[in-house]
């Protein structure tokens, strides 16, 4: 069974721009508007990612946080583990991977990644011209927040789903009439026995809508979508409290989902309260079931306490 993280290579996320594919996000949503305008679009680079069209690594992705104050925002630990610092690797000679500030967000519902050169505009030997070209078209944007990247500190990358929570601590307070706020611990075990069909969350996203053979469709707008618990219990026998497995079930009542690009993506209770953080799924085509990672628990609300942030 093969687990799909649902980040997505902004070199994919570009070319659908790009194109005349529709633009829309999470399965079987709707706009957002301005209901969440405190959810925003990271846009990241990982230096020790290859990238095909280069001979030397470095690649851009994208993910999905929220804003909790003016300067903390929380995604998954996946969206910020390994993000360069300056464009130097921050894992390299058994560095931590925390720490890197070669991430951005966007909070606008449609950002703008016009501002970016295409990267067919690069030879194969210009991935480092490429990165600071883009480095200082985000900087110079007053649209994308600079930040510095910490994913949870128990974190690893070869067992992400574990502890897949993140923070971003942005340069420059962004002001906002609201921001997402933390549940209490064990929030979500009231769920356990209940009614499931009482038990609807909302999910909120930049990624594809679909993913079909040869094709992927939509990004890179702010979308929700309705959707139901299915289960605690979490995927391959995780820990109980690590992750809750939510409906992506292709239009039927209440069951939308998330999709590549949702990856760090609030999934709200109410208006406001980010249960949980998209982090992956096992389905293929973004459909069946997601699993979120949870941030009710005591390790990731004392994670998030040291950024100054709590229920």
């Amino acid at each position: 069974m093969r687990i799909r993280i649902l980040l997505v290579a902004v070199a994919s996320v570009l070319a659908v721009v790009a194109g005349t594919v529709p633009a829309q996000a999470i399965t079987h949503g709707t706009p957002d508007g301005q209901r969440h305008p405190f959810v925003g679009e990271l846009l990241f680079y990982v230096p020790d990612e290859a990238d095909s069209r280069f001979d030397d690594p470095g690649s851009w992705f994208t993910c999905s946080g929220t804003l909790l104050n003016g300067h903390i925002a929380v995604t998954a630990g996946h969206c910020t583990y390994g993000v360069g610092l300056n464009g130097a690797s921050t894992t390299a000679a058994g560095g931590s991977g925390s720490g890197g500030n070669d991430v951005w967000i966007n909070f606008d519902e449609r950002p703008n990644f016009d501002i970016l050169t295409p990267s067919s505009s690069y030879g194969r030997d210009q991935n480092g011209r490429r990165y600071h070209d883009w480095a200082a078209a985000l900087n110079s944007s007053p649209s994308w927040h600079r930040a510095t990247s910490h994913p949870h500190p128990q974190f690893d990358p070869d067992a992400f789903y574990l502890h897949d929570a993140g923070v971003l601590d942005l340069q420059d307070s962004v002001s906002m009439p609201s921001y997402g706020k933390l549940p209490t611990q064990g929030y979500l075990d009231q769920f356990q026995t209940g009614p499931r069909h009482e038990a609807l969350f909302t999910v909120v996203g930049y990624g594809l809508n679909k993913v079909l053979p040869g094709r992927d469709i939509g990004g890179d707008t702010r979308m929700q979508a309705t959707t139901q618990l299915v289960t605690l219990e979490g995927l391959m026998g995780l820990p109980y409290g690590t992750a809750a497995r939510f409906s992506n079930n292709n239009g039927k009542v209440h069951q939308g989902g998330t999709c590549f690009g949702d990856s760090g993506g609030p999934t709200f209770r109410g208006a406001n309260t980010v249960v949980a953080v998209t982090s992956f799924g096992v389905s293929p085509n973004c459909t069946g079931t997601d699993d979120e990672y949870r941030l009710d628990q005591p390790d990731d609300l004392a994670f998030l306490a040291g950024f100054g942030v709590t229920p």
